[in-house]
């Protein structure tokens, strides 16, 4: 999977209505719902958007929903792709993505769906050779209606240059300080939930200083199949237990890695933090390939049963 780069060598000339909000939106929502797997992507801000959109779209979303205020541009190839739906949202303005999240869910149960912000890009076992709805395929066959994901930190090697932290040419990521621990069952205090741990790592681990401790945790079910009365929580776990295991109880499962400059944007946006941090390289960085087979090799995803 090659990425589509260089937003800033595109002309920003969009002609467009204001954009629907969700409820409008979902009244009438075309064909946007007709098949899946679907793709959200919630923009907190037009750092990589397009970019973003464009790698979803690539890699073989029926649709891709994009939660945007009315102010933010999208490149024409973008905004004029079929199965790109604009939809009014504002996260800085108070809009909740996961209330956004199950609206859709309760609106087209059987759908498969992932969700993101942007600047974080979906990788998979093999995707730069098959579809999206391929592996999903697959994984519902093996009688699994959701997808742990990773959420790998990538950021800019020069921070001097890339003030943002972001760079796609330049992105960096850490090759080990991963971890996970057994995920307390609030309801039975001697045991840990069946199939379920909290992972740890990257940027959130390093700087955990910066981090409140609700929002270290690098693991998102990202990819499930939506179900009558399905509710996506706050810490991006579900009501249904099952769809928050990494694996079924006879063999390991998929897994996929979301790679993400949200957490190194954050970090340089906010002022707590930002004049602390003159690098994210340390010595367990490395260029980040945009191919799965390093992820795979770094066994920061699982390929399964799927070969």
């Amino acid at each position: 999977m090659r990425l589509r780069l260089a937003d800033s060598c595109t002309k920003r000339t969009e002609q467009r209505m204001p954009s629907p909000r969700l409820r409008d939106f979902l009244a009438n929502p075309g064909k946007a719902l007709a098949k899946g797997p679907v793709a959200m992507v919630f923009a907190e801000d037009e750092t990589e958007l397009n970019s973003t959109l464009r790698h979803h779209l690539d890699s073989g979303f029926k649709s891709v929903l994009a939660f945007l205020p009315d102010n933010f541009d999208l490149a024409p190839d973008v905004a004029q792709a079929e199965t790109v739906y604009r939809i009014q949202h504002d996260l800085s303005g108070g809009d909740s993505l996961s209330e956004a999240v199950n609206a859709v869910i309760a609106a087209a149960p059987g759908l498969w769906m992932y969700y993101c912000y942007n600047a974080e890009y979906l990788f998979y076992p093999f995707c730069e050779t098959r579809t999206v709805g391929e592996m999903l395929a697959f994984h519902a066959e093996e009688r699994r209606d959701a997808m742990l994901c990773y959420v790998i930190d990538l950021y800019a090697d020069d921070l001097d240059t890339h003030s943002n932290a972001v760079s796609l040419e330049h992105a960096h990521m850490d090759k080990s300080g991963y971890y996970a621990l057994a995920r307390p069952d609030p309801g039975n205090h001697n045991h840990a939930k069946e199939r379920q741990l909290d992972f740890f790592g990257g940027l959130r681990w390093r700087y955990e200083e910066h981090i409140p401790s609700k929002r270290r945790k690098i693991d998102r079910i990202a990819l499930f199949k939506a179900r009558p009365g399905l509710i996506l929580r706050e810490d991006h776990t579900f009501s249904e237990e099952e769809y928050n295991t990494y694996a079924c109880p006879w063999h390991h499962n998929l897994t996929s890695a979301i790679v993400s400059f949200r957490t190194a944007k954050a970090l340089k946006r906010n002022p707590g933090s930002t004049f602390d941090i003159h690098t994210f390289k340390w010595h367990n960085s490395i260029p980040f390939d945009w191919h799965s087979r390093q992820l795979l090799d770094l066994g920061l995803m699982e390929p399964g049963q799927w070969f």
